[in-house]
């Protein structure tokens, strides 16, 4: 197992490589190229860069977060074949320096949604926070809304470029139910592994967040039954799972230590998101928290035991920290609060590999 950290460039995030260099047992970055539009091929010199920059602070990058998949394709019209093209060429500039996962949704539209990115807990501090019934009215007023608090910064999956058009997305995905969303996927599948395959890069596919079904859009991997159905739309190692314990976590329904178990031993798990989230009063409704058990409604130690008895392997990065110590940057992504949750769980893992 190793540590990683999410990332999003020197241009972009108030986090440094050196700051992220000096957490205990870190390992890896996750990045992206975040200003290559959706569907367009990543250019290789801006990939060599941002590897040479990465391995320059003594870090390593192997997994990518996210290669995001043009709309097109979700939708299933005509123009998908030339955006899988362009997915595909990108897979293989990626593979060329090194990279061994890629992380991605099937998300239509947004990628993940919270109603406040600055959610006051009684301690002080502030995280993300979602409540249900405030995502009951029109998208673009909660759009709105959950840009006006976003200190500016630019979250993933609300692009500005897809959200200017939030409307005729709606009207685009009308006829997709969570039927017609799975053949589309299954589609996206089979045409771009045999290039994993080859070029030894595998699919990690990130759970739907919340797992439930948001302003009439369908979800497809929101439960066990889901990842069961994915893993069977192309039966390979390379066709696998980000499992991110907050997102299945936010239904209490899902069993996250057996998910875990069931799919690290079938080696579908090169990538793990490991964050706890906190249940409010009405149901649906949650807080992201520090990570440690006490604090959240998860059980990080049933968790981590969960990889650590099957083996795993791969890499874990914490998530969706609380802004502390009077952080100001990006909601869900300061340095402090993601540092210490690094450390609970390498703390965690000592302790399981020692026992």
């Amino acid at each position: 197992m190793e540590m990683g950290f999410r990332w999003y460039g020197s241009k972009d995030d108030d986090v440094t490589l050196p700051q992220i260099r000096q957490i205990p047992g870190m390992k890896q970055v996750v990045g992206a190229l975040f200003d290559v539009p959706v569907g367009e091929v990543w250019p290789e010199a801006e990939v060599k860069a941002l590897k040479e920059q990465v391995e320059a602070a003594g870090l390593k990058l192997e997994i990518i977060e996210s290669v995001n998949i043009h709309d097109d394709i979700k939708i299933g019209l005509p123009s998908r074949d030339k955006y899988i093209a362009n997915y595909i060429e990108t897979i293989k500039i990626l593979a060329k320096y090194g990279i061994k996962t890629i992380c991605y949704n099937f998300m239509p539209i947004f990628d993940w949604v919270r109603t406040d990115l600055h959610y006051k807990l009684p301690d002080g501090s502030t995280d993300l926070a979602f409540q249900h019934k405030l995502v009951e009215g029109d998208p673009e007023d909660i759009i709105k809304s959950v840009q006006d608090n976003s200190r500016g910064f630019v979250l993933p999956g609300w692009e500005p470029e897809r959200l200017a058009e939030v409307r005729r997305l709606f009207k685009a995905y009308e006829d997709v139910d969570a039927e017609k969303l799975a053949e589309n996927m299954s589609y996206f599948l089979n045409a771009i592994m045999p290039t994993c395959e080859k070029y030894d890069v595998r699919m990690a596919m990130h759970p739907d967040d919340p797992p439930r079904s948001l302003f009439g859009l369908p979800r497809i991997y929101k439960n066990v039954e889901d990842m069961r159905a994915i893993a069977n739309m192309y039966d390979s190692p390379y066709n696998g799972f980000t499992i991110c314990t907050g997102s299945l976590g936010e239904n209490p329904d899902n069993d996250v230590p057996a998910i875990i178990r069931e799919f690290v031993k079938a080696d579908k798990v090169p990538f793990m998101h490991v964050r706890n989230i906190k249940f409010m009063g009405n149901e649906g409704d949650f807080h992201e928290a520090a990570h440690l058990s006490s604090e959240g409604s998860l059980d990080m130690y049933e968790i981590m035991k969960a990889l650590h008895d099957t083996g795993f392997n791969g890499v874990i990065r914490p998530d969706h920290g609380r802004d502390i110590w009077g952080e100001q940057g990006r909601p869900g992504y300061g340095l402090y609060d993601r540092a210490l949750g690094a450390t609970y769980l390498n703390g965690l893992w000592e302790a399981l590999e020692k026992a």
